[in-house]
């Protein structure tokens, strides 16, 4: 049976005894991290040699992974996969002592290579495309450690490509690799749709933050609680027209947007993403957001006896939620692949001018703003801005998204 997706079979490495496979890494043991990360880039079978190292069963349960002696290896099975090769097989030998991404190892699952030859984009990482894998397998089988692995490799297999830089992968060989390792991972948490100020402030703090938060049994979920919560108290200052209180509700709404994207960022480093996580987030920042149009609308009116706030403050947070709906409904409602739920406005690969602009309006580099005027003691100036803008921000998904389906 001819299968898409490529072996991975992970090398126990010496190393300099400071590390081992249960050394935790930014909240998850070495050695599960590496499969975690075999296993989201889609690759079908996780192989890892059992050296002997005790404690190797209890890290890999819940995972795909299988664990195997050396002398088994050869009665495994490997099955030819979709390579551009129907007579052969691609697997992938890493060294334990590597964190890679999971778009290096599809990269290396997916180029093509001639049988019997093989691609080292780094030390430690190797792609062999073979018709007989009994050959790898037999070799890796009587291999002393990891190094003379590689170097069978070296002469069993024709070398092509050259080394790529470590964009892609780190390497954890000692206890003062650790540091620099979740740093590596922090930073590629960072998406390329972030705001403005959201790459280059809020980020930096959410991830600090992120980073002391992984170390402790804190959920996803639990995380959006504690981020909904100081939005919804932060909403509650707004009642008011003084400015100190305005301003003390915009920092918390400010404090909010910044939390809120630590429940992702601890999803993703530890592999806890779920549909549900994905739903509370989402619903939870418009329902924030809501509820700070309510209350700058309920304090405006009390301050001005007038009804016209209200108004506003319903324009405001019907335009927030019909907007919201469409986009779960068009983006996020069938949604099956891993990762975020939310990323943009629409699933079109190829957006126009318009979507990308809608998606920039999505950003939440707007809250900067609201920081301004409370400050000055002039939120409801916000309030008037978003009565129209909400409701035009709608009306621009609504058109775009009837475009789509026209063109499809």
């Amino acid at each position: 049976m001819v299968m898409k997706g490529a072996t991975v079979l992970i090398m126990m490495t010496k190393g300099s005894g400071e590390i081992s496979p249960d050394t935790v890494v930014a909240g998850i043991p070495l050695l599960r991290r590496m499969v975690m990360v075999a296993s989201r880039a889609g690759c079908h079978e996780i192989l890892v040699v059992d050296t002997g190292w005790p404690g190797l069963t209890r890290l890999l349960t819940g995972t795909r992974a299988v664990l195997l002696p050396p002398e088994k290896l050869t009665d495994l099975p490997v099955r030819c996969t979709q390579t551009g090769h129907p007579h052969s097989s691609r697997i992938l030998v890493l060294a334990s002592d590597l964190l890679l991404r999971p778009s290096l190892l599809t990269h290396l699952t997916e180029m093509p290579l001639r049988a019997e030859t093989m691609h080292v984009p780094a030390s430690g990482i190797a792609a062999v495309e073979t018709a007989d894998p009994k050959v790898l397998l037999s070799m890796i089988g009587r291999a002393d450690d990891d190094l003379s692995v590689f170097s069978g490799l070296e002469r069993t297999y024709q070398r092509v490509g050259a080394l790529i830089d470590g964009a892609g992968w780190v390497r954890v060989s000692n206890r003062a690799d650790l540091r620099s390792a979740e740093r590596w991972l922090l930073r590629g948490l960072v998406k390329d749709t972030e705001g403005f100020m959201s790459r280059h402030f809020e980020r930096k703090i959410s991830l600090a933050v992120t980073r002391c938060l992984v170390r402790t049994d804190i959920t996803p979920n639990q995380m959006t609680a504690v981020s909904v919560a100081i939005g919804l108290l932060g909403a509650l200052f707004f009642l008011s027209s003084i400015p100190a209180y305005q301003l003390t509700g915009a920092l918390l709404f400010l404090l909010h947007s910044i939390l809120d994207g630590c429940d992702g960022e601890i999803a993703r480093l530890k592999y806890l993403e779920s549909r549900l996580g994905g739903i509370l987030d989402f619903w939870g920042d418009n329902v924030v957001h809501s509820v700070v149009f309510v209350c700058i609308g309920l304090g405006w009116q009390m301050a001005i006896k007038a009804p016209a706030p209200l108004v506003l403050a319903v324009s405001a947070v019907i335009g927030t939620l019909l907007s919201a709906g469409l986009v779960y409904r068009q983006t996020m409602r069938n949604k099956v692949s891993e990762g975020p739920l939310f990323t943009s406005v629409t699933n079109s690969e190829a957006p126009s001018r318009l979507i990308t602009l809608a998606d920039a309006l999505a950003k939440r580099d707007f809250i900067y703003l609201v920081v301004i005027l409370s400050a000055l003691g002039k939120a409801h100036w916000f309030l008037v801005l978003a009565a129209f803008g909400a409701p035009l921000f709608f009306f621009i998904l609504l058109w775009t998204s009837r475009r789509e389906r026209v063109k499809a």
